[in-house]
């Protein structure tokens, strides 16, 4: 099991740049790959970003390729999401979660951070 806790969101005016930190606990971290998700007031959850446990094999959805990073720091059990060139459209709640296996199938989530542009 691993418990995820969001950081770094707030408002930016577009053009800006945020950089999302996803603090995790549990003692295999480091053996889960990891993904970055949004839901937009009256949309559905999305998916942004994916990482391997080992930092590689990375995936990102079209909209936000070019402007948007993931990383992961496994000595420190965090994994981030660099965003450059915010567009009003980015506005969301942004969740992290686990995908223990590398499956695509997300086990464990955050609780999420609220990302704001404004035009």
């Amino acid at each position: 099991q691993v418990q995820l806790v969001e950081s770094g969101g707030g408002l930016v005016q577009a053009g800006g740049s945020l950089r999302l930190s996803c603090a995790a606990s549990g003692r295999t971290f480091s053996r889960y790959a990891m993904g970055w998700f949004r839901q937009a007031p009256g949309k559905e959850r999305e998916f942004v970003a994916h990482i391997g446990w080992s930092g590689g094999n990375t995936f990102y959805r079209d909209s936000v390729k070019g402007r948007f990073t993931i990383s992961r720091d496994n000595a420190k059990n965090t994994v981030y999401l660099q965003m450059n060139s915010l567009k009003p459209e980015d506005t969301a709640v942004y969740y992290c979660a686990a995908d223990p296996s590398e499956s695509r199938v997300y086990d464990y989530w955050g609780q999420g951070t609220q990302v704001t542009v404004s035009s």
